[in-house]
């Protein structure tokens, strides 16, 4: 069985990832990582593919199509297959998180702090403001990691999906946040790998040049999807609704009802 960490970066399209997560390429380089090229599903949104991520559904199956649907989470998803395993489940992510795997509506002075949870997450840090400090959540996810041992965790920060709104996705805020971010990899993800954990770092959607995202065009759909001690075979796409599965493979959990990752999985 392996530990897993999934770090969702919000809103890094594919060619920005490539030209500004430093370690992240340096890792590829040295043969210690796997990056390849991702379509999210559509509506290229945050809450939806939240959920497509963690239930390897597409929105228009698993209903959360905006933005705006606010509600649980309906069926078998990546938390609670772990917790039926008896495992302990964390994350460090956005209050959306919360909403569709602990309780809605999120209310800041109740839900921020989860520990010790009864359902899906066993223990959470979540955060509202879209530019609450990538460095503050990566350290959130860091106290998770040593204080709890979760078998997975999800991380998500926010600060480049909140840069790209403001100054667009060719832009010199936006490709700074995404810098930020690589250093920050680069900072934390040596000591989860020497912990034993295995390492996927991909995102939910892109990020247009006007300083949205929703549609079908690559700017907004085309995402990173980097692996860290593990690769699959250079044969075997994969798509966004694949990860849950391949998650569970790699975790050797039951999926239930969410689909099964059929690729080959190979170790670096």
């Amino acid at each position: 069985m392996r530990k897993v960490i999934l770090i969702v970066l919000d809103g890094l399209r594919y060619d920005v990832a490539r030209t500004c997560l430093g370690y992240m390429e340096g890792l590829v380089l040295a043969g210690r990582a796997d990056v390849r090229k991702l379509t999210c599903e559509l509506p290229a949104m945050s809450r939806p593919l939240y959920e497509t991520l963690l239930t390897g559904r597409r929105p228009v199956d698993h209903g959360v199509v905006s933005n705006g649907v606010v509600r649980r989470s309906i069926g078998d998803n990546l938390f609670a297959r772990a917790r039926a395993q008896g495992m302990v489940t964390a994350a460090a992510a956005y209050h959306w998180v919360s909403e569709l795997y602990v309780s809605f509506p999120f209310n800041r002075h109740r839900d921020r702090i989860l520990i010790d949870g009864a359902g899906d997450i066993t223990h959470g840090l979540f955060y509202w403001d879209d530019h609450y400090p990538d460095s503050h959540l990566f350290a959130d996810a860091e106290w998770l990691v040593h204080t709890k041992a979760p078998d997975f965790l999800l991380l998500h920060p926010m600060n480049v999906d909140d840069a790209g709104h403001k100054h667009g996705g060719d832009s010199i805020g936006y490709r700074n946040a995404a810098r930020m971010q690589g250093d920050l990899l680069a900072r934390h993800l040596p000591g989860w790998v020497e912990a034993g954990y295995t390492v996927i770092v991909t995102a939910d959607h892109g990020m247009g040049d006007d300083g949205n995202h929703a549609g079908p065009t690559p700017e907004e759909t085309e995402v990173p999807f980097y692996t860290v001690g593990f690769r699959l075979e250079r044969d075997t796409p994969i798509k966004q609704t694949e990860i849950a599965g391949l998650i569970c493979q790699l975790m050797e959990i039951d999926p239930g009802q969410m689909p099964a990752f059929s690729g080959a999985v190979v170790p670096l």
